[in-house]
This record gives structure tokens, sequence and C-alpha cells, in this order.
């Protein structure tokens, strides 16, 4: 099971993460109050742990954009939450397939209001699917229920993260459901602010998971 905890902005959340040790940090380049510019996420980039994966939150960015993150090394992975399409993600991946890396991973993001939308999330080209509830960092997960009796999260072709209301609290409730990864942002801060111990305590809970 993975973890990821999204939203990193300030130098402690940094240092937070490279002691907590999660697989996946996240820099949101899209509006938001977490939002970083692309000199700052490279700096914050500079400082995280090599073994965390930094990856790039964007909603209906120009893909050139993207690309550029991906191939300067500021992001290992692009998260995209606004209406990327199968077209859009074949062009970011047709612009970053030159490099050493190979193209860029892509998380697309699905809005889930209904049980017919998690079978079409898997649908995109992307590499995973992120189940979430909006645009994501809301802090409210979608109607979990919707998970159950179907076995979608195993089923789908893409490994699914799950996102949304998942905290020190919730958390345990949400790997019942097998997802390939957990995405958290506020259920990781105190305050508006990445809380040091929360960090701790969900990446501890994650790799004790049986």
């Amino acid at each position: 099971m993975k973890i990821k905890i999204c939203g990193l902005f300030r130098d402690d959340d940094i240092s937070f993460a490279n002691e907590a040790g999660p697989d996946y940090a996240g820099f949101v380049f899209a509006p938001s109050k977490r939002q970083v510019s692309p000199e700052r996420a490279a700096q914050l980039r500079s400082w995280l742990r090599y073994d965390i994966v930094p990856v790039g939150v964007f909603v209906n960015a120009p893909v050139e954009a993207v690309a550029a993150l991906y191939r300067d090394g500021v992001i290992g992975i692009a998260q995209l939450h606004g209406d990327e399409d199968s077209n859009y993600i074949a062009a970011l991946k047709e612009q970053t397939a030159r490099g050493a890396s190979g193209p860029v991973p892509v998380i697309k993001a699905v809005r889930v209001e209904s049980r017919e939308d998690i079978p079409g999330a898997a649908g995109s080209g992307a590499d995973y699917c992120l189940l979430d509830n909006g645009a994501g960092g809301t802090g409210k997960r979608f109607d979990w229920t919707l998970l159950r009796d179907g076995g979608f999260l195993g089923g789908l072709p893409v490994p699914c993260f799950l996102a949304g209301g998942i905290d020190v609290y919730t958390i345990e409730e949400a790997l019942l459901f097998k997802p390939f990864g957990i995405d958290v942002s506020s259920g990781a801060e105190t305050g508006g602010r990445k809380d040091r111990d929360k960090m701790l305590r969900l990446v501890e809970i994650v790799r004790n998971w049986k």
C-alpha cells in the first residue's frame, strides 16, 4: 500500500515529509491556498528525500508547462484534476517521451458521484486514477459505500488512489477498500499547516497495515 501526502509548500513540510517517508509528495500548481510556483517547487524538490516521488497537481494547465516541469526533474508524476481528456494525456506523454525517464506517468482524478463514475475512471489513458470528492483538497469524502459490493478498486485496469476526507481517524477504514494508494492533504494538517505528528502517524498506519 502506498501513501501520498499532498499540498507541501513550506520548508517545514519538506522536513516533515523527509522524516515520515511517504511514497509520494504532492506540489499543487493549480490555484489553491497550497499553490506553489515552478521556482518554489524546484527549490522544495531539491530538499526532498531522493526516494520520495514528487507529484505535480494541475487543473487544465498547458501541456507544455507540465511537460517542462517533468523534463526539469521538478516532478516525477503529473496529477490532473481538471477537464484533461485522453487527447491531453496522449499529447503530454508524447512531449515527454524523448527524455531519459520516458513519458511522464499520469494520475487522473475523477469526481465520484455515482457507482458508474468508478469504472469510467480508467478510460483516459492515465497510468493511475484517483477517486475523490470534487476538485481535491476539500477535506470531504465521497460516498464510500459506492466502493462496496463490486470490488472496483481491485478490478480496475489501472491502480487507484483513494482521496478525500482521509485523516488519522478514517485512514484504516479507507485501507479496507484495498486501494493502490491513499492520498492525504488536509487530513495531515492542523490549522491549515502540515502537522508533523499527523504525517508520521499516517505513514506509520499505512506501513503497518496487514
